[in-house]
C-alpha cells in the first residue's frame, strides 16, 4: 500500500519534500492563472492507473497526483487544481467521501471532480453524482474519450473562473472587491487555524480623501485611488497576498504566513510607497501630498474569529490616525511615523520558514 504522500505525477520531475512542484504556491481561488497551463490532480492508489492518466494529460496540462483521499484534500487546498480525476475505491477515505469533503469546503468546492473507477453500475454512478461529481468514467478508459470529457469540464471551469474574477474585482481600481475580501479572509483564517500558521491583516485609509475630492473633483479622486491601488498592489509579492478595496477610500491587505512584525514592516513600506507617488494634496493638513494611515494586526491565541482580527486592525488604524495620520500602527505596540526604518530583525519573504 502506498504512503498517501502527495507528489508530482511526473516520474522524471523532482518534487519538494512537501510534495509541491517547483513553482510557488498558487493559493488563490480559481486554479491556474491566465497564460498558465491548467492543473489536473489524479487521485488513485494504483501507480499503473496514475501513470496511464499522467501520460494521457501531461502534454497539455500540469498533472499532479495523490495516492489517498487525505492527500488529495491537502493538495486541493494548497494547489487549487482545475480538475480532479478521482478513484472510488481507496484505503482510508474513499472517493465518495473525498468528493463530499471537497464540496463542503469553501476553498475547494468549485473544483470539478470526475470519478474514474472500475465500478460499472448505475448505483455507483448515481452515488458519485450525488456526492458532487460532474462526470463518471469507467475503467478501462479510452484516452481519447477521457481527454475530450476532461477538456469540456476544464473549459467550463475556466469560463466560471473568469466570471468569478469579474464578480470579485473592484471596477474602479482593478483590485479585489469587498466580496472577494470577505471570502479570502474567511478562507485564510480557516487555513491559519487549521495549520497553526501566522496570518496578518493591514487596514488602510487614504488620509483626508473627502477634502481631496472637494479640492480637485471626483474624477481626480478616482484617478488618485487608481494610482494608490496600483502602488499598494505592486508590493504584494507573494501569491497568497490579497489587496482589496474595502470600501470608499479604504483598502485592506490579507497576508498569510506573516507575523505582526513582518506585516508592520510591509505597512511602513506601503506608506512610503504612496507618499513617494507625490500626488499633490493642497487641502491636507498631514502633508503636501496624498498619504495613507495603516493599522496592523495578526492572529494569536486571543484571536478566534475574523471579526476580532478586523476589530484589532481597525483599532490600530484609528490609533494611527489619532497619532497624526500618514503612519502605520500595530497591535504589538509599534507606531511608526513617516519615513521610519523597517522593523529590525524581521524575517523577509522567501525565508526558509516561509514566514515574513
Amino acid at each position: 500500500m502506498s504512503s498517501g504522500k502527495p507528489r508530482a505525477a511526473d516520474p522524471d520531475a523532482p518534487a519538494d519534500p512537501a510534495g509541491h512542484p517547483p513553482e510557488s504556491r498558487a493559493g488563490s481561488p480559481g486554479g491556474s492563472q491566465p497564460g498558465e497551463r491548467q492543473r489536473i490532480l489524479v487521485v488513485d492508489d494504483n501507480p499503473l492507473n496514475v501513470q496511464a492518466l499522467y501520460h494521457t494529460f501531461s502534454g497539455d496540462y500540469q498533472v499532479f497526483m495523490a495516492t489517498s483521499g487525505e492527500a488529495a484534500l491537502d493538495v486541493c487546498r494548497e494547489r487549487q487544481p482545475d480538475l480532479v480525476l478521482l478513484d472510488v475505491v481507496m484505503p482510508g477515505l474513499d472517493g465518495y467521501e473525498t468528493c463530499e469533503r471537497l464540496k463542503s469546503d469553501p476553498e475547494t468546492r468549485d473544483i470539478p471532480v470526475i470519478f474514474v473507477t472500475g465500478q460499472d453500475d448505475s448505483a455507483a454512478e448515481v452515488r458519485g453524482l450525488a456526492a458532487g461529481a460532474v462526470d463518471f468514467i469507467v475503467k478501462p478508459f479510452n484516452p481519447v474519450i477521457v481527454r475530450a470529457r476532461a477538456r469540456a469540464h476544464l473549459t467550463l471551469k475556466r469560463q466560471a473562473d473568469q466570471l468569478r474574477e469579474l464578480a470579485y474585482t473592484d471596477a474602479l481600481t482593478g483590485v479585489a472587491n469587498r466580496s472577494c475580501f470577505d471570502q479570502r479572509l474567511a478562507a485564510e483564517f480557516t487555513r491559519s487555524q487549521r495549520n497553526g500558521t501566522p496570518l496578518a491583516l493591514i487596514m488602510i485609509d487614504v488620509d483626508r480623501f473627502r477634502q481631496y475630492n472637494e479640492c480637485y473633483g471626483h474624477q481626480a479622486g478616482d484617478d488618485c485611488l487608481r494610482l494608490i491601488a496600483a502602488a499598494l498592489r505592486s508590493r504584494m509579492r507573494r501569491a497568497g497576498d490579497t489587496l482589496a478595496r474595502h470600501g470608499g477610500d479604504a483598502f485592506a491587505c490579507i497576508l498569510p504566513d506573516t507575523s505582526t512584525a513582518g506585516a508592520f514592516a510591509l505597512a511602513q513600506e506601503l506608506e512610503q510607497r504612496v507618499r513617494d507617488l507625490n500626488i499633490p494634496h493642497a487641502a491636507s493638513d498631514v502633508a503636501t501630498v496624498c498619504t495613507i494611515s495603516l493599522g496592523v494586526a495578526a492572529c494569536s491565541d486571543m484571536v478566534d474569529s475574523t471579526q476580532i482580527l478586523l476589530a484589532l486592525a481597525d483599532a490600530e488604524l484609528y490609533r494611527a490616525r489619532m497619532n497624526g495620520h500618514g503612519r502605520a500602527s500595530s497591535a504589538a505596540g509599534d507606531d511608526a511615523p513617516p519615513g521610519a526604518p523597517g522593523v529590525p530583525g524581521d524575517a523577509t519573504a522567501g525565508s526558509a520558514s516561509g514566514v515574513r
